[in-house]
């Protein structure tokens, strides 16, 4: 429950020649996580194989594959489990398709779509052409403008185009009698413009147009055609281009359903072939034999025996043994969880996997979230909301695991809120229920009695975040951090230490112990955590390093004091900030108070029944949507901040077992 799943170290020396079947297996088994292994003598003597060549050629044809689906608009086949397609994959390749049959099929394909795609282009090119075209007469059209060829004339001068309509006016008191002006319509802040003159005033007219904004706008030549003909005659021409395309579109989705299948086998082939050639490239060699190695949980060792023993027939050597701790070796880490605990475990893993020698805290984050979120968010008709919407979650979840988790968390966030709610008194805001209360409502009675219960809250989870710091760091063999670390066991003397002599202070002075605790509660912790550094420097210099601290032993020794003084300010700063606790419980009450305030404010006006139940109604979802928010992220800042601050490293290697289908689903949970 508080450790990661155990791993073994596998280590199989298999013939060369059963590399790709043992792959095949290893890969259907979906158990192994496979790891690159250096060379040398004593394990083989060739590096692991260079596959960069087939790796680009295979990666070719899926690029190729890709963009002759996306052009027939095949989507591809509904998947499978990550498990379910390992086995039909390993099922599939022992058909041995081969490289240059997916290349073959493909190129058939291609050839016989060539056609049909060609048209389809060239069809869309000429809507886009007539689009244009159409776009740029579109203005010009109710007046006959004849498209021969408007500098064609020899005694008149035509121009059309567009300027500032604001300018328009300035143009009309500039012209001269010789021109024409015909203001056409307006677009985007432009007047459209068609302009006639003798050829006598072309440069003039082009003076006065150049002066006001103007831009020129060619219109199409046709020949014995005008601006409204050709319109007419692009828009039936588009007409029939939409039913030949919506024909041809036709016909191209009845080649892509004919080559889905097809598709979808060569597409398998390459991503299969791609696994098994990375996988490859991780393992050294000899000329006869390989060296595969990995790691497994330990609960799988048998079966992957058995399968290694069934694939090989008895000629491989396999060795396995447990992760050394003592050098540091990490293995990759597994979670494994309950239905309760997995949404958790989703909390831990988006701060960092934890490394695989320290303690797992998802049981620790499930119970304080559970517990802070609750006294944040205590109203019992808004957790019975959450519940709600936990259990709805559950039921359209089938076989999502993601969704399954979002509900379990919902229907647990919403439990520990009603809850808390019932303690409050709170249901809805609702003041008629607040005398029925356990406790009393957070705006009510004394504040800093729910300060202090926060605050007791906060002491609980620092201690035991103390606690695991101290275990990690002897589990590692780390006995000076374990023990003069600020969060070692001279943290948890300074901690406790301090809390007692500011509760029980009275007490000890009447008992005469006041010197004596001052000194082992605050002197002893302080010179222990100012000696950790040059303590540390010491061992290292003496075992041959060249010292734990920068800037040799006075480095350590002002690093040590800047610490202890940074571990005296962190607790105290760790502690009060659980306050927001509290805080946030009675932001969450003030707001269903003021919804209650505004609604009896209306409730005097025209229909204020209606309306004074409608502003309870609109405030106690703000509450919800609106404090749930702040509650979950802020007791998320709790957990991440002054709870896995004094005891997570994290930084652990997720467990990746080889499949050969690639990946697993997201729905699917972490497992072997």
């Amino acid at each position: 429950m508080f450790s990661t799943v155990p791993m073994m170290r596998v280590r199989a020396i298999v013939l060369a020649q059963d590399e790709r079947k043992v792959l095949k297996g290893l890969g259907a088994l979906g158990a192994m996580h496979l790891t690159r292994t250096r060379y040398d003598p004593d394990t083989a003597l060739l590096a692991p194989a260079d596959c960069t060549g087939e790796l680009t050629r295979y990666d070719r044809i899926r690029t190729r594959v890709q963009e002759f689906r996306q052009s027939l608009e095949v989507p591809p086949l509904p998947g499978k489990g990550s498990r379910e397609r390992g086995e039909d994959a390993a099922q599939a390749l022992s058909s041995e398709m081969t490289l240059d049959q997916a290349e073959a099929a493909l190129l058939s394909m291609e050839q016989r779509s060539a056609g049909f795609l060609e048209d389809r282009q060239r069809l869309i090119q000429r809507q886009k052409e007539l689009a244009v075209m159409c776009d740029q007469v579109s203005h010009y059209r109710g007046f006959d403008i004849p498209l021969t060829g408007l500098d064609r004339f020899s005694f008149l001068y035509f121009v059309t185009g567009s300027l500032p309509a604001q300018n328009l006016e300035g143009l009309e008191r500039e012209i001269g009698d010789n021109v024409a002006l015909l203001p056409l319509a307006q677009k985007k802040g432009r007047q459209r413009l068609f302009a006639i003159t003798n050829r006598q005033g072309q440069s003039a007219l082009e003076s006065v147009l150049l002066q006001a904004g103007f831009q020129r706008e060619a219109l199409p030549v046709a020949d014995g055609s005008t601006v409204d003909r050709i319109s007419e005659d692009a828009e039936r021409e588009q007409e029939k281009l939409t039913t030949e395309l919506d024909q041809l579109n036709g016909k191209i989705k009845g080649v892509g359903v004919e080559f889905a299948p097809t598709l979808a086998e060569i597409e398998e082939f390459v991503n299969m072939e791609c696994r098994l050639l990375e996988a490859s490239q991780k393992f050294p060699r000899t000329e006869m034999t390989v060296l595969i190695a990995g790691w497994v949980p330990a609960g799988d060792v048998t079966v992957l025996k058995q399968h290694m023993e069934e694939i090989t027939g008895g000629k491989h050597v396999l060795e396995t043994a447990h992760p050394d701790a003592s050098t540091g070796e990490e293995a990759p880490v597994l979670l494994r969880h309950s239905w309760f605990l997995r949404p958790f475990e989703m909390l831990v893993s988006a701060y960092s996997l934890p490394s695989y020698h320290e303690l797992e805290p998802t049981l620790f984050v499930a119970l304080s979230y559970i517990v802070m979120f609750g006294m944040m968010f205590g109203d019992a008709g808004h957790g019975a909301v959450l519940v709600a919407c936990g259990v709805i979650a559950l039921i359209k979840a089938r076989r999502s695991k993601k969704v399954q988790d979002i509900g379990v968390l919902l229907i647990s966030a919403g439990l520990s809120s009603i809850i808390f709610g019932v303690v409050y008194g709170s249901y809805f805001g609702i003041e008629a229920f607040k005398h029925y209360a356990l406790w009393h409502d957070p705006l009510e009675g004394d504040p800093i009695q729910l300060m202090y219960g926060a605050i007791g809250i906060g002491i609980a989870m620092i201690s035991i975040g103390l606690i695991l710091n101290v275990i990690n760091r002897f589990r590692k063999g780390d006995i000076i951090g374990g023990i003069l670390d600020k969060f070692g066991l001279i943290g948890l003397l300074f901690y406790w230490g301090a809390l007692a002599l500011l509760l029980y202070g009275a007490t000890i002075r009447s008992w005469g112990l006041m010197g004596v605790c001052v000194i082992l509660f605050l002197a002893v912790p302080i010179i222990g955590w100012s000696v950790k550094e040059p303590l540390e420097h010491f061992m290292s210099s003496k075992a041959g390093g060249h010292g734990g601290a920068h800037g040799g032993m006075a480095g350590a020794i002002i690093e040590s004091c800047v610490g202890a003084f940074e571990a005296i300010l962190s607790y105290l700063a760790n502690t009060i900030s659980f306050v927001r606790l509290a805080a946030y419980a009675m932001s969450h009450a003030a707001l269903l108070f003021a919804a209650f305030m505004v609604a009896e404010e209306v409730r005097g006006s025209a229909g204020g029944g209606v309306w004074s139940l409608l502003v309870i109604i609109f405030g106690n979802l703000i509450a919800i949507v609106l404090e749930g928010v702040i509650a979950s992220v802020q007791a998320l800042r709790l957990e991440y901040y002054e709870f896995f601050g004094k005891f997570f490293s994290g930084g652990g290697e997720p467990f990746e077992p080889f499949r050969l289908a690639p990946g697993g689903s997201e729905d699917e949970p972490r497992e072997a």
